[in-house]
């Protein structure tokens, strides 16, 4: 990640990589389970990574996902729905330095956002999210601080090393209520400099596009008709398309400044999510680093 340039960039990939189906379609038959993230390496060049999302991960797998993947590829990191789904952002200090503290710094310069993904059921609340995302650090080197608050169930399972150096660490709020179509939602997103995520899901979550970070915006594409089952037509990809490079040049933001552009493609129930995401990027000259 770095500073603002005359023209965003663009990250286009999927959410995940290990799915059955994706064996013998998207991955050529034959290809060993191991060696399927150096795969999407060869082809995109960015991963959400969503195990991060249901339990803490190891060090040793954030270890094993950067080496498998090429100088400038980004991974985006779904923070713990611990903290998202069952504190309901309340009081969780500590569950953020524990998840600071599994590993995702080991990425090094190959980390890129973290995504916090809320219930359908989390109404807006505006005190509890401004807490939270107060709490929330901005560069690697006070995740780091962070991480070392962890407590005593992290014991001898923790990264606590910054080895490149501080960085600015980016976060994106993915909110499924109606509740969030309130202004002071989005000021209060841009107060802290944080992506309101723009997620497709088909209709069955509202779509919410403010533009409220400085300088990213962060998609996810869950399906155009069907949620997490659909594939994107010619026309869809080429309408996402014209609307990314419209943030990446500044033409579709409300300043007019140019944003970098995150995608990630969730519709991998059919096994569409890798094909759109090669799809999407021909149409970004832009693409990556």
């Amino acid at each position: 990640m770095s500073g603002q340039s005359a023209r965003g960039r663009v990250w286009v990939g999927v959410s995940g990589w290990r799915y059955p189906s994706w064996r013998g379609d998207f991955y050529p038959r034959g290809l060993v389970q191991r060696r399927e993230l150096e795969y999407i390496g060869t082809q995109m060049p960015s991963a959400e990574i969503n195990g991060s999302f249901y339990s803490l991960q190891r060090p040793s797998s954030y270890v094993h996902w950067a080496e498998a993947v090429p100088d400038g590829f980004v991974f985006a990191v779904k923070g713990p729905r611990y903290i998202t789904h069952m504190l309901r952002l309340r009081s969780a200090g500590t569950a953020l330095a524990n998840f600071f503290a599994s590993g995702p710094l080991a990425l090094g310069r190959k980390l890129g956002p973290i995504l916090w993904q809320l219930p359908a059921r989390h109404p807006f609340e505006p005190a509890v999210l401004d807490a939270f995302l107060a709490s929330l650090p901005r560069t690697t080197g006070a995740a780091l601080e962070i991480a070392r608050g962890h407590d005593q169930r992290m014991e001898g399972r923790t990264w606590l090393a910054d080895d490149e150096g501080d960085r600015p660490l980016r976060h994106s709020l993915e909110p499924r209520s109606e509740s969030f179509a309130d202004p002071v939602f989005a000021d209060i997103l841009r107060e802290h400099d944080v992506s309101l995520t723009v997620a497709d899901t088909a209709g069955t979550f509202p779509l919410f596009d403010e533009v409220t970070a400085s300088d990213h915006v962060y998609v996810r594409l869950h399906g155009s008709q069907e949620l997490y089952l659909s594939g994107y037509t010619d026309e869809e990809l080429d309408e996402w398309a014209a609307r990314i490079q419209a943030w990446t040049d500044g033409s579709g933001c409300p300043d007019g400044r140019p944003r970098d552009v995150y995608v990630y493609f969730d519709n991998d129930g059919r096994g569409r999510a890798p094909h759109d995401a090669v799809a999407l990027a021909a149409r970004l000259p832009l693409t990556g680093a």
